[in-house]
C-alpha cells in the first residue's frame, strides 16, 4: 500500500471507525511480524465487527480503484 493511500486509512479507522491508535499500533505490529492483512487482524482481535470488517474492504476497494498509479 502507497504512503499516502496508508496515511488515509489509519485515518478511515481511525475517525470513522473509532479505533483507538495504540490498538493500531499493536496490529500494525502484529502484521510486521506475521505478514497477515491489517482488516484480518483488527476482525481476529476484535477491534472490528463484521460489518466494519465489510466496511474497511469497501473502502480499501474504493482507494485501490481511485488511487491506482501506473
Amino acid at each position: 500500500m502507497k504512503p499516502t493511500i496508508y496515511a488515509k486509512f489509519i485515518k478511515f479507522l481511525t475517525e470513522e471507525l473509532a479505533i483507538p491508535i495504540d490498538s493500531i499500533e499493536v496490529v500494525q505490529r502484529t502484521v510486521e511480524q506475521n505478514h497477515a492483512p491489517i482488516p484480518m487482524i483488527l476482525w481476529q482481535y476484535g477491534l472490528v465487527t463484521l460489518e466494519e470488517l465489510d466496511r474497511i474492504y469497501d473502502w480499501l476497494e474504493g482507494k485501490t480503484k481511485t488511487d491506482i498509479s501506473y
